[in-house]
């Protein structure tokens, strides 16, 4: 455990606890506090990103001298840590508001997190499966992953790969309206720090909602997102596809043959026409199409290949989530404690997401 020396300085510089303990009120008698929240948030913080994510991992490690000096206490006189009943008890004391707040904090954090303003960000948004224990709140069976689960939306900075938001949500896709609200309560964060940054949103397909859409250019915000194939678009492609398996049996059946199309094109559901980006393939698998839709300007062959599949490091991002601080440990039967578990494994996910960053890029870490 003695990696923890560097996460504290890590977890001191980044002010973690005050970030996910801030918002907490404390009713308790203060003569008789032990264990304040701040040093209980680090524990368990500190814990998850040491392979520790089991709250009753900390009934073992009460006394350990590394856990005990990243806590701030000393490795053989200090205090304790907290056990795993108060710890429990942590986790299940916010409410619904004290999670928002804790929520904004975790982005005025990524904020703070520049030495400058950046110019511009990128922000991946998608959701991922967290398979349930047992009956819980908002806990769905989804005929998709197969399993009773939440779906948690996550964002993340596309170019430095930092967290940016986290939610515990029920285990279905989620609809135009939801992903509006709150993508307007993180990109309103984020302007109230950099007034004058550009913002790209880049999404899969059922985040290219007409709430989605009109709230972005209603922020003035550029967005590139995937795009459901239908009947209309299917017959607008049907040519296309048809050209390109032409194309590839005239080279004698290359391995692929790839061409892109470009179209103003408006759903039933949309307030206006945007521009769509068609990518038509032809492989031995047969022939294939995608669509996007955007905001920006440039050869479809670069939007689709250079910015729109970049997204696809965000759900690597994901994947570091959920297996590096065991993210998906949200077994507490009250969504609100679950959401507190979830701040608690993204404090650790910028612990060692910083590490990451600090370390040469030619280095194994």
């Amino acid at each position: 455990n003695g990696g923890l020396m560097l996460l504290r300085e890590i977890g001191l510089k980044l002010d973690l606890a005050t970030v996910v303990a801030g918002p907490l009120f404390d009713t308790r008698d203060p003569s008789r506090v032990l264990h304040t929240y701040g040093h209980m948030v680090t524990a368990r913080m500190m814990a998850i990103a040491a392979g520790y994510e089991d709250c009753d991992d900390l009934d073992a490690l009460r006394e350990d001298p590394a856990l005990k000096m990243a806590c701030g206490r000393a490795p053989e006189s200090g205090a304790g840590i907290a056990s795993q009943p108060t710890l429990s008890r942590l986790e299940n004391l916010p409410d619904r508001r004290m999670l928002v707040e804790i929520g904004l904090s975790f982005i005025d954090l990524f904020c703070r997190s520049w030495a400058k303003p950046p110019e511009r960000i990128t922000l991946d948004i998608d959701d991922t499966d967290d398979p349930a224990h047992g009956q819980q709140e908002l806990a769905i069976f989804n005929t998709h992953a197969g399993t009773t689960c939440f779906k948690p939306m996550l964002i993340f900075d596309g170019v430095s790969g930092k967290p940016v938001f986290a939610m515990i949500r029920p285990g279905k896709r989620p609809k135009g309206k939801e992903i509006a609200h709150v993508l307007r309560r993180v990109i309103g964060r984020i302007r109230r720090h950099w007034p004058n940054v550009k913002i790209l949103v880049r999404g899969d397909s059922h985040y290219c909602g007409p709430q989605v859409l009109d709230l972005l250019e209603k922020l003035s915000c550029d967005y590139i997102l995937g795009l459901a194939v239908n009947e209309r678009l299917a017959a607008k492609a049907a040519p296309w596809k048809a050209q390109v398996a032409a194309r590839r049996r005239r080279k004698l059946w290359a391995p692929a043959v790839r061409r892109f199309h470009q179209l103003q094109y408006a759903a039933d559901s949309w307030s206006r026409k945007r521009r769509v980006i068609a990518r038509v393939e032809a492989t031995a698998l047969g022939t294939d199409v995608r669509f996007v839709v955007t905001s920006l300007a440039g050869r479809g062959k670069h939007l689709y290949g250079k910015v729109y599949c970049a997204r696809g490091n965000a759900e690597n991002l994901i994947k570091d989530f959920k297996r590096h601080t065991r993210a998906d440990k949200t077994a507490c039967h009250r969504w609100q404690a679950n959401q507190m578990r979830l701040f608690l494994h993204l404090g650790a996910y910028w612990l060692l997401h910083t590490v990451r960053r600090l370390a040469p890029v030619k280095s194994v870490w």
